[in-house]
């Protein structure tokens, strides 16, 4: 029977009495894991920061009325051109409205999906800004504010001004950044919006925002959805558009082909609206894991080699041990034991060590146009993450103390007492 007592003791005699071969081992260990837990801290921090970027602002189900051509032609209703070529030039799209018919009604419905957390309504028209001569085109986007930063993370991107301004201010408008420095408006300032039917109407600056995209912060503003209905003079059931957020994104493809046949509007899905994004968000967090996962294969082959010179450094004490009575068994389990220790240690030094480099990079300045709420490089501190570290530690030491401790099991003391 196995004295483990006795097994521990002899090893930590061995370890301390080799302080400086244990420590190197020990390190080999800590700065492995170490770089791992800060090199995917950071690369997956990264990712999820251009993820949150575009899908932050993107409903999980986008629903509109589409303005499309219609499906049956006048020369299709006579019977005598059944089986005629028909050449038709310039066709018009059939006489539609962009506001949702019964959109509140709908609103009620999908709410009522179990895995809907909420169907938040829109209105979108397009203006232009007015500021002396100067007149530029945009996009107005009535918007209730609250629901848009409960699930929309809408205050993110306001640079200046609170969300609630746009309820409290009368005819108040959120402005993009790039319209604000072309007309050289700030907060505060009164503003001439004219719509494409000609009406111009004076609004108040409540607050600036941000996306980190250039284009849409050049042409997009926002108000409330009352203060839209009443510039477009529409009633209060006057919606456009119907923003869905899921519990489930899995769940949109499923939902928007459901709105589709059940209420004959345009439905597009998460997956369809941002699929070249998804493929580059594929591939980034493919790199990640690859070159973490290699980080830790090249760590444990160091972590193999110096512990496979610790016990070749041991022959001597391998003859003692064997010739006072010790087992093979016993002999693999002492080292076994130095390993599992050292790997132990090692990893748990790495795990501090991973988290302190984490929280150096977490407080470095980041500061850029692009994204105006980011201050610091993100980190993700997943616990996942330390669990793998440790794992990995405590498996690769395992596997790196077992290869030469079984051949250190079969020797024989005689060959090496012989060699000496």
């Amino acid at each position: 029977m196995t004295n483990w007592n006795l097994i521990l003791s002899i090893a930590r005699t061995h370890l301390l009495s080799k302080f400086r071969q244990t420590a190197i081992a020990a390190l080999g260990v800590t700065f492995g894991i170490g770089s791992y837990i800060s090199l995917v801290g950071f690369m997956t921090g990264l990712n999820q920061m251009l993820d949150s970027l575009i899908l932050n602002q993107t409903p999980h189900v986008h629903i509109y009325n589409e303005i499309q051509a219609s499906e049956d032609q006048p020369a299709d209703l006579f019977s005598e051109f059944e089986n005629s070529l028909k050449m038709i030039h310039s066709i018009k799209p059939r006489q539609t409205q962009k506001k949702i018919h019964n959109a509140l009604p709908i609103i009620d419905l999908i709410e009522k999906e179990e895995p809907v957390l909420a169907a938040i309504p829109q209105v979108k028209t397009q203006i232009f800004y007015i500021s002396g001569s100067i007149e530029l085109g945009g996009n107005l986007t009535g918007i209730d504010a609250m629901q848009e930063v409960r699930y929309f993370n809408f205050g993110d991107y306001l640079i200046e001004g609170e969300p609630q301004s746009l309820e409290n201010v009368d005819n108040a408008i959120f402005l993009g950044a790039g319209v604000a420095k072309k007309l050289a408006i700030s907060i505060g300032d009164r503003l001439q919006i004219s719509t494409v039917k000609g009406g111009s109407f004076p609004l108040k600056v409540a607050g600036i925002f941000q996306s980190g995209i250039a284009d849409l912060d050049n042409i997009q503003s926002f108000a409330s959805i009352k203060t839209v209905q009443r510039i477009l003079g529409e009633p209060e059931n006057y919606i456009t558009d119907i923003n869905v957020k899921l519990k489930d994104i899995d769940y949109a493809p499923i939902l928007a082909n459901k709105i589709q046949e059940q209420f004959r509007l345009e439905a597009v899905d998460i997956n369809t609206a941002n699929a070249q994004f998804e493929t580059g968000s594929t591939i980034r967090n493919l790199i990640t894991y690859a070159v973490s996962i290699t980080l830790l294969i090249v760590a444990g082959f160091g972590i193999y080699n110096i512990l496979n010179m610790l016990i070749y450094e041991k022959m001597n004490d391998i003859a003692i041990l064997k010739a006072t009575g010790f087992s093979g068994k016993d002999v693999q389990m002492i080292f076994m034991s130095q390993a599992m220790l050292i790997g132990f240690i090692g990893g748990l030094l790495g795990l501090l060590i991973g988290y302190i480099l984490s929280r150096v990079i977490d407080n470095i300045p980041f500061q850029t146009e692009a994204l105006p709420t980011i201050k610091t490089y993100p980190i993700n501190y997943d616990p996942w993450f330390y669990l793998i570290g440790i794992g990995f530690a405590l498996i690769s030491t395992f596997l790196a103390g077992y290869l030469p401790s079984h051949r250190a099991k079969k020797i024989d003391p005689v060959d090496i007492i012989r060699r000496q």
